[in-house]
């Protein structure tokens, strides 16, 4: 038998039964021994039934496929759902993003900075919630993130990189010169979490200019993506 088709708690039982001690029509007994079951009976089936019934390989592979990841469903069900999912690491709080971007309420849209890298990039997350002061006008009916707003979220993030020491940027003469390539892929709505990368792809100091790529994602999927371009200047 392929071990394909064979649980992997019942792999053991049924690789030690050779073809020879299967009779063609004589049904056998196998136990459910594994802990995963909590089942103590035995069940018969032949070796017909095994190797060329496809109705029984299609209720082996379903019920007791279901019954052999039971113990791992088990094992998740026993811790509640609020400890299951560890919170964003935290390399810059609100405090600490302050002090490096000169937004301020209601126009702050980065929360929480979770990996820097000195020069290179920074991933960044935005909670988004009913409470955001642009909810109320887009849309009354049905709360979306305006994709320009997530734009400028991104290029706050992108800030993060350019107004730090390895790049020199300043805090007083930074700006958000253009964007291109742009698109939005999935609306953002009221609880979502957009975590946002942006990534420096070119440094031209003696022009203060700068590109970055950037990608938005809710859940894993991209929401929005596009090419920035910086500019920035001395104090």
């Amino acid at each position: 038998m392929a071990s394909s088709t064979v649980p992997k708690c019942l792999s053991t039982n049924f690789h030690s039964i050779s073809h020879k001690s299967i009779d063609n029509n004589a049904p056998f007994s196998l136990p459910l021994s594994s802990s995963s079951f909590s089942l103590k009976q035995s069940f018969s089936i032949s070796r017909s039934q095994i190797f060329s019934n496809t109705n029984f390989k299609n209720s082996h592979n379903t019920t007791l496929g279901t019954k052999c990841s039971a113990s791992s469903a088990n094992a998740n069900s026993d811790t509640p759902i609020e400890l299951r999912y560890p919170a964003f690491p935290t390399v810059m709080d609100i405090n600490q993003i302050s002090d490096i971007l000169p937004h301020r309420f209601p126009f702050l849209l980065v929360d929480r900075v979770v990996e820097y890298n000195p020069g290179v990039s920074a991933v960044a997350i935005k909670n988004v919630t009913i409470n955001d002061n642009f909810f109320p006008g887009h849309f009354p009916e049905r709360p979306i993130m305006p994709g320009v707003l997530m734009v400028e979220a991104m290029a706050q993030v992108g800030g993060i990189v350019m107004l730090q020491p390895e790049v020199g940027g300043s805090r007083s003469n930074f700006f958000f010169a253009g964007i291109d390539k742009v698109r939005f892929r999935k609306p953002v709505i009221a609880g979502d979490t957009l975590v946002m990368r942006m990534t420096l792809t070119k440094l031209q100091k003696r022009f203060g200019i700068a590109k970055m790529d950037g990608k938005a994602y809710v859940g894993g999927e991209v929401v929005c993506e596009g090419e920035f371009l910086m500019a920035m200047g001395s104090e």
